[in-house]
């Protein structure tokens, strides 16, 4: 599963400019966790997280199920502005 691929599509659902996000996957020391980085426009950032953090904790949440379906994997996620 690619789990990039995943968050983007979640993302860009919720973002007003869908152009400007960036998913990327960073190397990990522990080989059982995924690192991402979630780069949008400041004007977005605040609609990825979400009021008190729940819209970037369900994103989370979703693309940690997937994770637990598939390979078995933590995956943690920074949300970034440009």
């Amino acid at each position: 599963m690619d789990f990039v691929t995943l968050t983007e599509k979640i993302v860009k659902a919720i973002v007003v400019d869908e152009e400007a996000v960036r998913v990327k996957e960073f190397p990990s020391d522990d080989e059982k966790t995924i690192l991402l980085e979630v780069m949008v426009q400041e004007e977005d950032l605040g609609r990825v997280i979400g009021k008190n953090g729940r819209t970037a904790a369900a994103i989370r949440t979703l693309v940690q199920a997937s994770s637990a379906l598939h390979e078995n994997k933590y995956v943690k996620i920074n949300f970034d502005k440009f």
